[in-house]
């Protein structure tokens, strides 16, 4: 994941302040319990990457030599495995 949890709650925590503040939606539930429920939000999202990066080292070991014999950099499939995958998935990074 990118960010670490300490950074996510606070982003969670301010998500919530500003909802709540510009009364952008009506929440009758303590903030904490809406900062909580975003935070789970935002870090679902960002495992669906890291889980994707995953499936393409799983998909890339099997096919570890056939592209160092025909010297192809390993970082260039990966991105490109990867974005098919996302394209094919419809997925937004």
């Amino acid at each position: 994941m990118r960010l670490n949890q300490k950074l996510i709650d606070k982003i969670a925590h301010r998500i919530a302040r500003h909802l709540l503040k510009s009364d952008l939606i009506i929440w009758e539930e303590p903030a904490d319990k809406l900062a909580a429920a975003i935070n789970s939000i935002i870090t679902k999202e960002l495992m669906i990457e890291d889980h994707l990066n995953e499936e393409v080292k799983t998909l890339l070991e099997a096919k570890t030599q056939d592209y160092e014999r025909s010297m192809m950099d390993y970082g260039r499939v990966f991105q490109m495995v990867k974005s098919k995958l996302v394209r094919e998935r419809g997925l937004i990074l």
